[in-house]
């Protein structure tokens, strides 16, 4: 029995099959974590949705902005982009069953010393902090007035955590920061725009990962969103976002032994 985790797959589901058939996954006594954003951009990203619904608890997933963004389109609340390549997921047989699983989907997940979440943590957010607040943003997405969270779910501001906020300020902070977050000040102000490399981070930025006084350190946080970034392996981080999508690699680690798993999605 071995638990994998892998980076954002993002509807490439021939490259998926590639990587679960090299790492000779059995889901019948593995467990594989995905990092989210399982949809757009790719090419199949409606296969990709029925397979890991089939799985069962095998693979666990955590949402992604990605995936966010697809119940918002579905809900009539956000319009598509021109990347999006959504429309096959929107026109299935099976739409609302599968839109339905997807709202039932974790938006960050913990086991022993490992935790996961798409894109980050805010500094002051211990993991069973965390935790508490992620099951907050499920149970509003569980519910059948949901069309209300979407509406106000997106927005930069406020681009930083009280623990008083309430209402859907407070549930747009948490998505925000367990989806969108790449760098932030020591305080824990995020700053959106930036989607760069380690070397091109804003003044007075820094990794949400590297804060020194981050209160989840003491666990392993498993993450992708960030693609420029690229595979990042620390004691206390695991970054999987190697850019599939981008004709990079698609990646998976092994948790007992940390051993990398990648493939190239050059075609």
């Amino acid at each position: 029995m071995a638990t994998y985790a892998m980076g954002d797959l993002q509807g490439c589901f021939t490259a998926f099959q590639r990587l679960i058939d090299h790492i000779q996954f059995d889901p019948a006594a593995d467990k594989l974590w995905l990092v989210g954003d399982i949809v757009n951009r790719g090419p199949d990203s409606l296969s990709l949705l029925r397979h890991i619904k089939q799985a069962g608890s095998a693979m666990i997933m955590v949402l992604g902005n990605h995936d966010l963004h697809l119940l918002m389109v579905a809900a009539g609340i956000a319009k598509q982009h021109p990347s999006d390549t959504i429309q096959p997921i929107l026109d299935a047989p099976d739409r609302d069953e599968l839109l339905h699983w997807l709202r039932q989907q974790k938006l960050f997940h913990t086991a022993d010393q490992y935790a996961m979440v798409h894109a980050g943590l805010l500094p002051s957010w211990s993991i069973v902090q965390a935790e508490q607040l992620a099951r907050e943003v499920e149970h509003a997405l569980r519910q059948d007035d949901d069309q209300e969270l979407f509406a106000l779910m997106y927005g930069n501001e406020p681009n930083y955590w009280q623990d008083e906020w309430t209402g859907h300020v407070r549930l747009r902070v948490i998505i925000n920061a367990m989806t969108r977050l790449r760098v932030c000040t020591p305080d824990g102000r995020m700053n959106f725009a930036f989607k760069g490399d380690l070397q091109s981070i804003p003044s007075g930025y820094l990794p949400w990962f590297n804060l020194p006084q981050r209160a989840s350190r003491q666990h392993t946080v498993i993450c992708g969103h960030w693609s420029a970034l690229g595979l990042h392996l620390a004691d206390n981080v695991i970054a999987l976002d190697t850019g599939c999508v981008w004709g990079r690699e698609l990646t998976a680690i092994r948790l007992e032994d940390r051993k990398i798993f990648q493939l190239s999605c050059a075609e």
